[in-house]
């Protein structure tokens, strides 16, 4: 009976205190991100990387702010928005706080990178896409050329670019936390949950 016991303590213990959800406000825009990605990228289309974008920048709340003035449930500084709508003017008016906006003008800005960058693979592809999203993809065109420099693959991020910056400290973890999360830990689990489209990146 004690070693009996013992295995329940043992495996309780061992048991995760709780499996992870996707949050009630994912699931309520999930037919519609899927919509906005599929139009935005086609078939397959990366709804899952969107999704743990979002997860990622503002929990799925669409009244977020940052403390640095991003807005919304795609965290756009309100300059970035402007500058969204300005050269997509089929997106309509700036309006960060409106999730469809948000989550189209994500889309959007997503593949405005992705076209921009050349990387090797899809893993790659997506970590430099998402870093230019958050810090800017002139940062990103400066670490590929230091990691050329440094005899590195400037098309690989994981091991090569990501190790190289002038940013300083707290920008360069920001960024290369950002990166990690979204792909590493959220896209995974979106892709467990039944969202399609998941960077080979696991």
């Amino acid at each position: 009976m004690r070693l009996i016991l013992l295995a329940i303590l043992a495996l309780t213990a061992c048991a995760p205190v709780h499996a992870w959800q996707v949050p009630a406000g994912a699931a309520h825009y999930q037919r519609e991100l899927t919509r906005v990605v599929q139009q935005e990228w086609g078939l397959p289309a990366p709804v899952a990387i969107h999704a743990a974008q979002i997860q990622q920048e503002s929990a799925w709340r669409p009244d977020a702010e940052s403390p640095v003035g991003a807005e919304g449930l795609s965290q756009f500084m309100p300059s970035t928005s402007d500058w969204i709508a300005e050269i997509y003017p089929d997106l309509g008016a700036a309006a960060p706080y409106s999730p469809s906006w948000a989550m189209r003008a994500q889309a959007r800005y997503n593949k405005f990178h992705w076209q921009r960058i050349n990387a090797t693979g899809q893993c790659s592809h997506w970590a430099l896409t998402l870093s230019a999203y958050n810090g800017g993809l002139g940062w990103v065109y400066r670490d590929q050329k230091l990691a050329r420099a440094a005899g590195d693959d400037s098309g690989v991020w994981f091991g090569s670019v990501a190790e190289y910056t002038n940013r300083a400290d707290w920008a360069k973890r920001e960024n290369r936390e950002y990166v990690r999360r979204i792909l590493l830990r959220y896209t995974p689990r979106y892709v467990r949950a039944g969202w399609h489209g998941g960077a080979p990146c696991f």
